[in-house]
């Protein structure tokens, strides 16, 4: 899991891991706090997708899915064919 959505709401807010240093930065912007029971893990909630266009989402996906995958154990990348 490196990203998830409220697609049940509207807006619809969305979490996703960020980097240690982007995650205070993030958390000043106007519709973003600490995403709950993850924010220990540098997780923000951003509460509309709308907040942000398609070339932050596109950047802050991806290094979601690569921070979350550089955790996996050696075995589940081998299983997970990464």
């Amino acid at each position: 899991m490196f990203c998830v959505a409220g697609l049940n709401q509207s807006p619809t807010s969305v979490s996703f891991k960020v980097l240690p240093e982007e995650f205070e930065e993030l958390c000043q912007r106007e519709g973003f706090r600490p995403a709950p029971y993850t924010a220990k893990y540098n997780w923000v909630m951003v509460d509309d997708l709308n907040r942000m266009g398609i070339r932050e989402w596109e950047k802050f996906t991806k290094q979601s899915y690569e921070l979350v995958k550089a955790k996996l154990s050696p075995k589940l990348k081998k299983e997970l064919g990464l």
